[in-house]
């Protein structure tokens, strides 16, 4: 009896490191967006930029709603169970990152108190302890693109930031595609203003300005 536990275990190990071999040597990176398409197209985009592949970088919008803490939910969920259909193995990643805006959310602070209470408890196929991180943007998603144009430090409006950032581009429209690829030269400028503003405010804060992306580009590799 417990030779043949120790032949499937064997068995096993052999195929998982099949299947690590399949999927190549980088990360394996779970993403899930509260935005259907705005986040996820301009991830999207780094992916392809990054020639990543899209088995070990799974990006997606949340099933349970725009909700911060079911963003966070979700998340978890997905990791654990996994989603047959989107051909997603229960516990398949090294990373899990949950993407929000503040807004008006009013689950913003617990969903980010819950991503950090689930961060290094879970364990992947590998049996390795996983990294649960919320990226936070405050007030939304587009001072991130903003911040690629001006170097600003105190708190404006969603609408005042949607409307500042079409003098840069105009047209601009949330969930349009090509957000990455024209605001990619000044990618590094923006992560270097996004950097000096987080270190003024934290995302519990939720007033200040505050912006996780650069901590997400940093995890895409």
């Amino acid at each position: 009896m417990g030779a043949d536990n120790s032949a499937r275990h064997r068995q096993a190990s052999k195929l998982k490191r099949r299947e690590q071999a399949r999927r190549g040597a980088g990360k394996r990176v779970l993403i899930v967006c509260e935005g259907e398409k705005t986040e996820p197209e301009y991830l999207k985009e780094v992916r392809r930029a990054r020639q990543l592949q899209a088995a070990n970088v799974q990006i997606m919008p949340s099933a349970f709603g725009t909700d911060p803490l079911n963003v966070v939910r979700y998340a978890k969920q997905l990791f654990e169970e996994g989603d047959s259909h989107r051909k997603i193995e229960p516990r398949a990643f090294d990373e899990i990152f949950a993407v929000f805006d503040r807004d008006e959310h009013q689950n913003y602070v617990v969903a980010l108190q819950l991503a950090a209470s689930i961060s290094n408890t879970l364990r992947n196929d590998l049996r390795q302890l996983v990294r649960f991180v919320a990226i936070a943007s405050v007030p939304c998603f587009e001072i991130w693109l903003l911040l690629h144009f001006e170097d600003i430090r105190h708190p404006i409006s969603r609408s005042e930031a949607l409307q500042r950032l079409r003098q840069y581009l105009p047209g601009y429209e949330k969930g349009a595609g090509s957000h990455y690829s024209a605001t990619s030269d000044r990618l590094e400028v923006a992560i270097g203003r996004t950097l000096a503003l987080n270190a003024l405010h934290n995302a519990q804060q939720g007033v200040e300005l505050h912006c996780d992306m650069p901590q997400l580009l940093a995890a895409m590799v």
